[in-house]
């Protein structure tokens, strides 16, 4: 049974809505991924997904028993960690992350719709020379469904 499980209350006022996600990250449906930030500290974040069956990658995998794709599910978290590092620079908007590096990855079980899930990033090595290194955890109720280690690069937008 894994330990240290972020708990998510729905009925609670999110850090970060999605119009605050918005403003944040450059992403957008149908690629923006994270519904609400529950929690943020100096070194983690927690970040919500509700995972709908109208999801347009529903229709190709797989149509008769739909999961979601795990390479989604490390972009959501991918997302959230993002979230976490510029809200920690000057100027955000002006900033975008991209990965360098994904290591370590698991998935332990399939997400499928109505799942809600829950992630968990927790830097590892602080931002340094634009280089950022976390670790992801992300699961549906107290299971862990996904983890990994991510390195990504803050890079300043061109105007």
């Amino acid at each position: 049974m894994e330990t240290n499980v972020p708990h998510y209350d729905p009925n609670a006022v999110p850090v970060v809505d999605i119009n605050g996600i918005k403003e944040l990250l450059p992403h957008r449906p149908p690629f923006l991924m994270v519904d609400r930030i529950t929690e943020i500290g100096e070194d983690y974040v927690v970040g919500i997904k509700t995972v709908g069956v109208n999801e347009g990658f529903f229709i190709g995998h797989f149509p008769e028993e739909p999961v979601m794709p795990g390479v989604l599910i490390i972009e959501a978290m991918a997302q959230v960690g993002g979230i976490l590092v510029l809200k920690g620079v000057d100027e955000p908007k002006k900033y975008s992350t991209y990965f360098a590096r994904i290591d370590n990855v698991k998935f332990k079980r399939k997400v499928v719709p109505g799942d809600v899930l829950v992630f968990k990033l927790t830097i590892t090595q602080p931002l340094r020379r634009s280089i950022v290194c976390m670790n992801g955890k992300a699961y549906v109720g107290d299971a862990l469904v996904c983890e990994g280690d991510m390195v990504a690069q803050v890079i300043k937008n061109k105007d």
